[in-house]
């Protein structure tokens, strides 16, 4: 939990230092605060989206005995084969289908 909230603590930290140090002196045009304003808004969203998408990568490290979900697998299921009269193998039917198999220490 501690983790989660300094991650978030660092994002804000990082979106206020940027705001700041971009923001133009008060004799500064009008369009160039808009502009500033632009560009905190464009870093801002990139910080808050790279924050979103990143998670916690501890699953990989489980303690002996533990079942965890393996890589996911796809393939054909319900599937009726035959070799047909030129030898050739002849598949019909059946759904594509993915899943992941369940591995445990």
């Amino acid at each position: 939990m501690i983790k989660k909230l300094m991650q978030a603590v660092m994002a804000v930290a990082l979106m206020v230092g940027v705001t700041a140090s971009s923001i133009q002196p008060a004799e500064a045009h009008r369009r160039g605060g808009v502009a500033a304003g632009v560009a905190a808004g464009i870093i801002g969203l990139g910080v808050l989206g790279a924050y979103a998408h990143s998670r916690d990568r501890d699953y990989y490290y489980r303690s002996r005995g533990e079942c965890y979900p393996g890589p996911e697998e796809c393939g054909w299921t319900n599937r009726r084969c035959f070799v047909d009269r030129w030898g050739d193998r002849v598949c019909r039917g059946g759904r594509w289908t993915c899943w992941r198999p369940t591995y445990c220490d």
